[in-house]
């Protein structure tokens, strides 16, 4: 019997791949996370996983595509 499903696995893995944060976005995340202590001494390990955390939350939340605009006479 012939596989009815429409998507590979590989096709899905890709589009998981793409929603999760690259290593340079959570580093980017976790120099602003340090940014707002305004440089106090803090835990990095804790930082680069908050920034991570919050990349995947943001990743993960679905889209909403923007209304469409009216056309004004």
């Amino acid at each position: 019997m012939p596989n009815t499903k429409t998507s590979s696995p590989s096709a899905q893995k890709s589009r998981a791949a793409k929603a999760a944060p690259t290593r340079e976005q959570i580093a980017l995340r976790a120099y602003h996370i340090f940014l707002a202590r305004c440089g106090a001494p803090g835990n990095e390990f804790e930082d680069w996983t908050r920034a991570e955390r919050e990349l995947l939350e943001t990743s993960s939340k679905p889209r909403r595509k923007a209304a469409p605009k009216s056309k004004a006479a």
